[in-house]
């Protein structure tokens, strides 16, 4: 019954990538425009996110869901670690990108330690002794040096992502992603393992936070972009609540300069 349902998806799918290899190309022009409007592909957009949300219940959850249910938390845990300790490697070159030096020097230092006292990173040891662990990739490195978000995108089986995104993602795979080596290398069966596993391990992680969309959200498109946005926005400013997302019409609220400053 599920294939017939993952055809029909896989072939709108198809379809709206065609549309979406066209528009991307003029990403960049619509991008320098003076518009408010920072989803101008919203129709392609959402036919893609339909695609992903038929494939994610129909397939990629319901595993994450199994995979949760029957492995130990102990060891969904190290497994978590493991991959969180791999992108370190990711962290720590666009630290240095964004010449935040004494950043890559912790980071370098938190990644030999997990790969070495925490047994190739399966045990969160660093945070243990309470080394900060942070998260920059080349998305974040080009927004760093002023290069705009361009027009919201989503991603077959990626998800929510931007011009900008999308480009970092492109540049972090090829160039500082271990499990590419494995492909590099010859080694496709290693490679495709790795990337299932990742999948599942981060789709578990997901599990409550998209229920919580789904149940309250009139529109899900629209939160997670919206969400995307505010977060990405975020961490571009290490933390930051940008400007541009306090509000001060009637109704909304307005946070203190404080709490500006400290907000994550």
């Amino acid at each position: 019954m599920l294939l017939p349902i993952l055809r029909k998806a896989i072939i709108q799918m198809i379809k709206q990538i065609k549309q979406l290899f066209i528009v991307v190309t003029l990403a960049g022009l619509i991008a320098g425009c003076a518009t408010t409007n920072n989803d101008p592909l919203e129709g392609i957009n959402r036919g893609i996110y339909k695609f992903n949300d038929v494939t994610d219940r129909a397939l990629i959850k319901p595993v994450a869901t199994a995979y949760k249910t029957v492995t130990p938390s102990p060891i969904r845990r190290g497994i978590s670690n493991f991959f969180s300790n791999i992108g370190t490697l990711t962290t720590v070159i666009n630290d240095i990108l964004q010449l935040k030096f004494a950043h890559a020097f912790t980071d370098a230092g938190r990644f030999v330690i997990n790969s070495t006292f925490g047994l190739a990173g399966f045990i969160d040891v660093a945070s243990m002794d309470n080394i900060e662990k942070r998260n920059e990739d080349f998305g974040q490195t080009l927004g760093h040096w002023g290069v705009g978000t361009g027009a919201y995108l989503v991603l077959p089986f990626v998800g929510p992502s931007t011009v900008r995104d999308a480009t970092g993602l492109v540049f972090d795979t090829v160039t500082s992603d271990p499990i590419t080596y494995t492909h590099n290398i010859g080694e496709i069966r290693l490679h495709n393992q790795l990337r299932t596993a990742q999948l599942i391990d981060k789709r578990a992680q997901l599990l409550d936070a998209s229920d919580i969309v789904d149940n309250a959200s009139i529109d899900p498109y629209a939160f997670l972009r919206d969400a995307y946005l505010q977060r990405r926005a975020s961490l571009v400013q290490d933390g930051l609540v940008p400007q541009e997302l306090i509000k001060h019409d009637d109704g909304d609220f307005e946070l203190a300069d404080e709490d500006v400053v400290q907000a994550n």
